[in-house]
């Protein structure tokens, strides 16, 4: 009985191996070639840990519920795939297209994104610590939909992010965390940030013209050089609470009520 479950076990232990040795980046890169919009490349929950897959064209790719801890996507094109309940910890996603894209459900806390085409994009997931300076995230829909929680409000956290120069103009972000969150000389003109907590975020030189961050979480926030042309501060009661005021500019513009 003893032989007989050994035998078992290392069948299966073959399997694996010969299955995990089957991904590598010059398979994929062959099925990719073979694909077309109809016909994509099934990577459906496959495991892809680790693999270099840099610069390559997943655009009629199926990377839905796929294992991707630690993978090297830079420079890849991954616009408007569905990524929900992919596996994302420790990522590269350096200088990658993931315009139009949705990423549900998923964790990416630490993930490189410098440099990364978000635009357009939908994320709910855990970016904690995530590096997305210089990112695009124009008209990324990142905020909560109130219309849609079935499971209790689910939004995406931005906690210690660094969105340094980013650019999220016109990006809805409604109540996303971003505590303590790196936005010095980002682009939010017209962003809407309702209800978004940026307690102790850095704001220095960021450009907030008619940005929304009514009922805002904004302690300790810092607002020192930032553009306030038109912002919507509806909510503050306590205008001591914003750091860094008296040098940003065009605050008499801001509209506090």
């Amino acid at each position: 009985m003893k032989k007989t479950c050994s035998g078992l076990l290392l069948a299966t232990l073959l399997s694996f191996a010969v299955s995990a040795a089957e991904l590598d980046r010059l398979t994929i890169e062959q099925q990719l070639k073979a694909a077309n919009h109809t016909h994509p490349t099934d990577l459906r929950r496959k495991d892809l840990t680790d693999l270099d897959l840099s610069g390559l064209d997943f655009k009629n790719a199926d990377l839905w519920g796929s294992d991707l801890r630690r993978a090297n996507f830079s420079h890849a094109d991954l616009s408007g795939l569905n990524l929900d309940l992919t596996v994302m910890s420790k990522i590269n996603l350096s200088a990658a297209n993931l315009s139009r894209s949705s990423i549900f459900g998923v964790h990416m806390g630490g993930a490189n994104l410098r440099h990364a085409n978000l635009s357009g994009s939908r994320f709910i997931a855990n970016l904690d610590r995530a590096d997305l300076s210089q990112a695009n995230l124009s008209h990324a829909n990142w905020g909560v939909d109130m219309q849609n929680q079935p499971m209790g409000l689910m939004r995406v956290s931005l906690n210690n992010v660094n969105l340094s120069d980013a650019n999220l103009s016109h990006a809805n972000l409604n109540r996303a965390l971003l505590r303590y969150a790196n936005l010095r000389g980002a682009n939010l003109q017209q962003a809407n940030l309702f209800g978004v907590d940026l307690s102790g975020a850095d704001l220095t030189g960021a450009d907030l013209s008619g940005a929304d961050l009514s009922d805002s979480l904004l302690e300790d926030t810092n607002f020192a050089e930032a553009n306030l042309t038109g912002t919507v501060f509806s909510g503050v009661k306590d205008k001591a609470l914003l750091k860094g005021l008296s040098t940003s500019k065009h605050l008499e513009s801001a509209v506090f009520k």
